[in-house]
């Protein structure tokens, strides 16, 4: 029922007698080996005779939420408690519980009881600590996580998160310290080694950050979430001589990584290889542009022949790329000319500054463990509205939900912000996306794809960056080493982005200054 166990196991029956205790062993046996069913009609003839038994209803609740009834597992959880109140395990796991019903307000309730029935219990602690995490109560969060481990110093999972948690307050260099300390109790932890490598990424220490993102294989949760690949041919980071051979360079992740390394397949290329591209529906026009490529693959197509590939990601690794190595950082990607002359029809003259906005990095439906952070990355299109400027035309390049609804709700509300021309129907891949931003002037971006579409095509680009950056965007910096057109505008505390706004709008005002009449 949570992160690192639950903690379970029967209640010493002191009083019970040798047939009570039986059954009881009995029925817990069978839970442990999976056996629900068994299990639970198990408890349930315990319960006829000792209808209020608090071990035999909690572990009936616990039955009862693994089969899909939380209703009842919380009716019994209840009954467990009623007849014995300081039943810490209990509490912790109707936490739980709580927790995957969302609603983490009353489950923080239910740990904060756990702890005052036993201060030691460790695991009440990290279940805490993880709550107020999810609440964005982050100091409070390492308090708890501090608890966990002053109990058990050895709980690698708590300094692992422990770490995360310093890391999104920016404190990383103590984060990696964390780490280390969650590596040394568990060496082969690939989720801290995973962490690690994101808090060297972020302090611009590539060679130890580039070695250690290998770890997302080694974890079946990373591997799932950056979409591991079962492939013919060698893995190649760089390795093997790749002259008159054939690599499959194949994305991974999100549409803007697949955007932002795929710079690298031009000096793939110049290693003699024949290369071979494989990226998602929406990028394979748009690359038709990119150099160094022979050919496009839509995922999920037939894939040619080839004697190596390579994911995307993996390929800074394999060339060393140090913070002043970085390849391609002008134009990479170019536009369709014909789509061109479409979008300049579209637009007609320009009589004023054109500017594209992206205020929602999109739901992502497949990936729930990046939910969480695109709500912090995205801005509510109604802080925008300071941008209003009678000089200035904005487009819209939002595509998807639930920026499109979000824009669609303000218009039909007359709201007071920028008159944003909505062309996103029009919109059907990057490469329509690329053929507007070249009519464009500017581009401000939260920190999604269009964000590394703009920047590859060396259109002038303003990141509004969170306060718990990407690793990609480095620390205390307002450029970028990845793109020379691009400028970061940074939240100052979490959560903050009336302050990033009103300093947009001020270089907005810098900016019509500065431009030719």
């Amino acid at each position: 029922m949570s992160t690192s166990g639950n903690g379970l196991k029967p209640l010493q029956q002191s009083n019970a007698d040798k047939a009570l205790s039986a059954s009881l062993q009995q029925a817990w046996q069978l839970l442990e080996r999976g056996q629900l069913a068994a299990a639970r009609q198990g408890y349930e003839i315990i319960l006829q005779a000792f209808p209020r038994h608090a071990e035999a209803q909690h572990f009936l609740g616990l039955i009862y939420f693994q089969e899909g009834n939380a209703q009842a597992a919380l009716q019994a959880i209840d009954i467990a408690l009623a007849s014995q109140p300081n039943y810490a395990i209990a509490h912790n796991n109707k936490g739980s519980m709580l927790i995957e019903l969302k609603q983490p307000l009353a489950a923080l309730a239910c740990y904060e009881q756990a702890i005052t029935c036993d201060p030691q219990f460790a695991l009440a602690h990290f279940n805490r600590a993880l709550t107020l995490h999810d609440l964005r109560q982050l100091e409070q969060a390492i308090q708890s996580y501090d608890a966990a481990i002053a109990i058990d110093p050895q709980y690698a999972q708590a300094h692992n998160n422990r770490a995360n948690t310093l890391k999104e307050l920016q404190h990383v260099t103590e984060a990696i310290a964390g780490y280390n300390q969650a590596l040394s109790i568990m060496p082969n932890f690939a989720e801290a080694q995973w962490n690690r490598a994101l808090a060297y990424l972020v302090l611009g220490n590539y060679e130890q950050g580039w070695q250690g993102y290998e770890s997302r294989w080694q974890s079946s949760e990373l591997s799932r979430a950056a979409g591991e690949r079962k492939l013919n041919g060698e893995l190649w980071l760089g390795q093997a001589p790749l002259q008159d051979k054939t690599i499959l360079l194949h994305s991974e992740q999100g549409l803007g990584d697949a955007i932002q390394f795929s710079r690298y397949a031009e000096a793939v290329a110049n290693l003699g290889a024949t290369v071979i591209l494989e990226v998602e529906k929406p990028l394979v026009t748009l690359f038709q542009t990119l150099a160094g490529v022979t050919q496009i693959v839509e995922k999920g197509q037939a894939l040619p022949r080839f004697d190596f590939h390579c994911p995307l990601i993996s390929l800074p690794l394999a060339f060393h790329t140090t913070l002043s190595n970085i390849p391609s950082t002008k134009k990479y990607l170019g536009v369709d000319p014909a789509k061109q002359i479409l979008w300049q029809t579209k637009l007609g003259p320009k009589t004023k500054l054109r500017v594209g906005v992206v205020w929602s990095g999109g739901l992502r439906p497949n990936q729930p463990e990046a939910w969480a952070v695109n709500e912090r990355r995205n801005i509510p299109l109604a802080l925008l509205a300071p941008l209003k400027n009678a000089a200035i035309d904005f487009y819209s390049l939002q595509k998807g939900q639930p920026g499109e609804s979000e824009l669609a709700a303000l218009k039909a509300s007359n709201w007071n912000g920028p008159d944003l021309i909505d062309f996103s129907a029009d919109l059907d891949d990057f490469s329509a996306t690329a053929a507007l931003i070249e009519q464009l002037d500017l581009v401000i971006t939260v920190d999604t794809a269009v964000a590394h579409l703009a920047g590859a095509l060396a259109k002038p680009v303003w990141l509004l960056n969170r306060f718990d950056t990407c690793w990609r965007w480095l620390l205390d910096r307002n450029d970028s080493p990845w793109y020379d057109s691009m400028r970061l505008f940074r939240q100052a505390q979490p959560g903050q982005w009336e302050p990033v706004v009103e300093a947009v709008r001020v270089q907005l005002q810098q900016l019509m200054k500065e431009e030719p009449s």
